[in-house]
């Protein structure tokens, strides 16, 4: 129909506009509405069915420990515990996602449906002319319109709630008793047991002082008591700087000098059999189980180890294997009366440790932070409170600067700490924007200066040694972040598994590349001479280009890998959890040069020094080399 008249024209074309208005706003309500019901009800059962179960404390589980009480070597009955916890475990968190997610959901649908009905009752009103009703139909209508907006609003809330409300079970996995002992102690209340206040059977030689960077110190001294006989081989004098070139030299923190992953040491063997002796220069039983890894300086291995009695380091001679001393980390203020509830793939006693050449230094799961000499006198001790952690903590020491570094990142936040080697008194503390952490600290030379490098969720970032002061940070990493950082070249490599792996030009800030077909777990990068080599927890090891991420090759090896690759002497060091350490060629082409069995199972990372190789197995530490 024609229309001639501007005015006509104009009043159908608006009324036309608003009725559009009233039916999208109208079909939006109703869509947005259902929306928010079906979240608001899916929440609600969730909350129900969660609160009623306790994913930590599986019926299934419990089954299979109880089978393996029985059948205690029983390796293929301990790997399916383990697929079965990680199993659980990701599927718990997983499930938490879906909760906060669902939450989010749920409140933009009640925001989209507000605005709905606002639009639509506005645009009503304008044609709507008002019609003759009773008072009391009015009545009705307003209070009926009250009561589902009331219901509705109830049930919003109570969603809502519940997805806040719903129990957190990791934040409970912690023994009675123990959660006054969470809340990490200031400064002032933390007692550091002074120099020369000895353990029963310490030996009474006197402390070393004096820290500086170029220091010198006399090592080797003989021990009085028991250990005397054993000492007696290193009662030699040596001179010894801790300096880049001596760092080198030796073995002394996990992954290697700085924590690289990269060992300077030559002819190193690449055959052997743990069970049938071949090329074994020596095997030592270890007192206590542990995780952590073989550190060595000069003619000395380090190793840690606890249970729910004891938290104890040990010192054998890296030539014969005989254990020199035990120094126990007990009588600390501050420290648990009972460990904090650990996984049994971490345990108490997971981070490594790390020397320079001065003192050996240990942290454990209790928060327990101790030093000792090169002769097992005790020389500090503190506890850091214990970390809020639901696995155990895992993060290892490494030491630079006449200070101790120690990521602390815990679920109450991240912190990174630094102790003077001599006292353990803090140097500084620096509070992280980041989230729980089990990687560990790398050293880096950045234009000449060693900075820290981080990664956590959601952070990967660089510390000064001197101040704490945070130099600079991407983010880029998310999850629970196992595996430390790889450096080389000015480019940082962070990765974990169900995230990415990404490559950092440190001077620029700017991710290079990132990647997310092979991740890791638990193994730390390496990086190295332009490649990138990564481990995964499923079993596949895989080289990539540092600057562009190329992947150059990958073999699955089908075996549980948790240790991180290691360079040395040309060749890639990769130890299996089942304890086979296979050894390949450094290069863009995949080279497996040999298979090597340990006779038994094995988790840490091996340490190498003057042409020998040295692994942690499950129950002993073994040494081969010519």
């Amino acid at each position: 129909m024609p229309f001639n008249s501007g005015n006509s024209s104009s009043v159908y074309f608006s009324t036309m506009t608003i009725n559009d208005k009233i039916k999208l706003s109208q079909n939006t309500a109703v869509i947005s509405g259902i929306f928010s019901a079906v979240v608001a009800l899916l929440l609600l059962l969730n909350y129900w069915q969660i609160s009623k179960t306790d994913p930590i404390e599986s019926k299934a589980l419990e089954a299979l420990v109880e089978r393996l009480k029985q059948e205690p070597n029983n390796d293929g009955l301990k790997t399916e515990i383990r697929n079965y916890d990680l199993l659980a475990r990701k599927a718990y968190f997983n499930s938490q996602w879906q909760i906060k997610t669902g939450a989010l959901m749920l409140l933009f649908g009640a925001i989209i449906l507000a605005f709905a009905l606002r639009v639509y009752y506005s645009a009503k009103a304008k044609i709507d002319a008002p019609g003759k009703v009773f008072e009391n139909e009015i009545a009705s209508r307003i209070l009926a319109q009250k009561g589902i907006i009331a219901v509705g609003a109830v049930v919003f809330l109570l969603a809502f709630a519940a997805s806040f409300a719903t129990v957190n079970y990791l934040d409970l996995y912690i023994p009675d008793g123990l959660e006054a002992q969470l809340t990490e102690p200031e400064n002032k209340d933390i007692q550091v047991v002074e120099v020369g206040k000895l353990q029963p059977g310490s030996s009474d030689t006197e402390q070393i002082s004096g820290d500086s960077l170029t220091q010198t110190t006399t090592i080797g001294q003989q021990v009085v008591g028991a250990a005397n006989t054993e000492s007696e081989h290193l009662a030699k004098t040596s001179v010894v700087a801790f300096s880049p070139e001596n760092v080198r030299k030796n073995h002394n923190s996990f992954r290697g000098p700085f924590g690289q992953g990269v060992s300077f040491q030559k002819n190193i063997p690449t055959k052997w059999d743990g069970a049938g002796g071949t090329n074994m220069v020596w095997k030592s039983p270890i007192p206590k189980h542990g995780y952590n890894s073989p550190v060595v300086w000069e003619d000395r291995i380090f190793i840690s180890g606890a249970d729910n009695q004891a938290r104890e380091i040990y010192c054998y001679n890296r030539n014969d294997g005989k254990l020199l001393w035990t120094g126990k980390a007990d009588n600390i203020q501050g420290s648990p009366a009972n460990p904090p509830k650990v996984t049994e793939d971490t345990g108490l006693a997971a981070p490594t440790v790390t020397t320079d050449g001065q003192r050996v230094y240990a942290i454990f799961s209790t928060g327990d932070v101790i030093a000792f000499d090169m002769e097992g006198k005790r020389v500090w001790a503190k506890n850091l409170g214990v970390p809020d952690n639901h696995y155990g903590h895992s993060s290892s020491l490494i030491v630079w600067d006449n200070k101790l570094f120690i990521q602390y990142d815990t679920n109450r936040g991240g912190k990174l700490i630094a102790l003077k080697t001599a006292t353990g008194e803090d140097a500084w503390q620096t509070t992280r924007a980041s989230k729980i952490s089990w990687a560990s600290p790398v050293l880096a030379q950045v234009d000449g200066k060693f900075q820290l490098l981080l990664t956590s969720d959601p952070i990967v970032a660089g510390y000064d040694i001197q101040t704490g002061n945070e130099i600079w940070q991407v983010k880029c990493m998310m999850g629970e972040v196992g595996p430390s950082v790889g450096f080389a070249d000015g480019i940082v490599v962070a990765a974990n598994e169900y995230a990415k792996m990404v490559a950092i030009d440190i001077k620029t800030r700017q991710i290079l590349w990132e990647d997310d077909e092979f991740l890791p777990e638990a193994s730390s990068p390496l990086v190295y001479n332009g490649l990138v080599i990564v481990a995964t927890s499923y079993g596949v090891l895989a080289c990539y280009d540092l600057k562009t991420g190329q992947k150059y090759w990958e073999h699955d090896v089908g075996k549980t890998l948790y240790s991180s690759p290691i360079f040395a002497d040309g060749k890639i060091y990769m130890m299996d959890n089942d304890g086979v350490m296979r050894v390949y060629a450094f290069g863009r082409e995949m080279k497996l040069l040999s298979e090597n069995k340990l006779g038994e199972r094995a988790d840490a990372t091996p340490a190498f020094s003057d042409g020998r190789i040295y692994i942690r197995g499950e129950k002993n530490l073994y040494c081969f080399g010519k």
